[in-house]
């Protein structure tokens, strides 16, 4: 279960309020106006004014600049007075305070090159961890995917080299996230279900989200038993999915082979996906992956099954199913066909046993017949 009290970074907070009111969210639009002026967050005011077309306040602005440039002139001379008269533990606390005024003014270049002067300060493998876990909340914050990949790959270094157990569990979370956002689906589920039992990271997003994602990634990705023994059954996750019924009735559904209910309940669960900063970009294609799973579950049980009684397990009409039916079959996705005379689906599972015979066969063929045109090259 997660530690409480570990409040959600700041720079995620206000991406998140930022994400809402691109979409229209008033209390969004409100919350992140004064946020930003508090915090100082000229860069992401900025950006922020030009994106939604708000009118930019010039005295704002300037007493922003002119708050700016006091404290950093005040961090300035604190890193000085460390060098010049203290040992390396200050000079290494004043150059981080400095490197987290940049990230919290959102001055994203000026924050990753001071925490880059922090970590050569540093001499402790968990605390050169923690500023490397430091910058990927910075690249999560601006979606900037290629430098979140490049510090994952860093950090997951420092954690090879010698970092804990709970740096190691909470990296495990960061890199899940990370996987998500470029839709790597199978390989989030993997390392969400191996956070389930040691999530901390409410630096990222509150245990009920890690559990919202846990769920979907999982349900795509993995099998039913594995679905049910690791996800509908485990008490980290049932002590969150009973508290929320729309989730709750989804994972069940599936697990309970009731399409009907599963199929009613997936545009509120698709809903849900469109509001998350994460995920919204891939919604269509998760959508989709989640219908060829009941699909595939279904059809696994039969060796026919007619369309009508298809129609009527997920409750919908002959011609939607027919045409969902036709588009997975055509991309490779289903392994069946419709013979729309009969009004039967036939399943046609691929023969697994005897594929690697096959395809050896057929690659000795062409080796063959490369063998047989060279020699008569040769022989000319």
């Amino acid at each position: 279960m997660a530690e409480e009290g570990i409040a959600q970074d700041e720079n995620l907070r206000l991406a998140e309020l930022r994400f809402k009111a691109s979409r229209g969210d008033a209390d969004a639009v409100a919350t992140l106006k004064k946020d930003m002026i508090d915090r100082k967050a000229i860069n992401l005011y900025l950006q922020v004014a030009t994106e939604l077309d708000w009118p930019k306040d010039a005295a704002i602005q300037s007493s922003m600049e002119t708050e700016i440039a006091k404290e950093l002139e005040g961090l300035d001379a604190k890193v000085k007075d460390a060098e010049e008269n203290a040992g390396e533990s200050e000079v290494r606390e004043a150059l981080l305070a400095r490197a987290k005024f940049f990230a919290r003014i959102f001055d994203r270049e000026k924050a990753e090159e001071a925490f880059e002067k922090t970590f050569t300060a540093t001499v402790g493998t968990g605390q050169k961890i923690d500023i490397v876990l430091t910058m990927i909340r910075m690249g999560l914050a601006a979606m900037d995917y290629k430098g979140v990949a490049k510090y994952i790959a860093r950090a997951k270094d420092l954690v090879e080299k010698g970092g804990d157990w709970e740096r190691r569990n909470r990296l495990k979370v960061y890199e899940a996230t990370y996987l998500v956002s470029r839709r790597d689906i199978k390989g989030a589920a993997h390392l969400f279900l191996d956070s389930l039992q040691t999530f901390s990271a409410t630096e990222l997003c509150d245990y009920k989200k890690f559990v919202f994602y846990t769920v979907i990634t999982s349900m795509v990705s993995v099998d039913r038993p594995t679905l049910k023994s690791k996800v509908a059954d485990a008490p980290e996750i049932l002590s969150v999915v009973l508290e929320d019924q729309i989730l709750n009735e989804f994972l069940s559904a599936l697990v309970d082979c009731d399409y009907k209910r599963y199929t009613a309940t997936l545009p509120d669960i698709l809903d849900i996906i469109g509001q998350d900063r994460y995920l919204s970009t891939h919604r269509n294609y998760i959508g989709r992956e989640l219908r060829v799973v009941s699909y595939t579950q279904f059809l696994s049980s039969y060796q026919s099954v007619t369309l009508a009684a298809m129609c009527r397990n997920f409750g919908v009409g002959t011609e939607y199913m027919d045409r969902e039916l036709s588009r997975f079959i055509a991309a490779g996705r289903l392994n069946c066909k419709i013979d729309m005379v009969g009004g039967v689906v036939e399943t046609t599972r691929p023969d697994a046993k005897n594929a690697l015979y096959h395809n050896t066969i057929k690659q000795g063929d062409v080796l063959l017949n490369r063998v047989q045109n060279l020699s008569r090259v040769i022989d000319i």
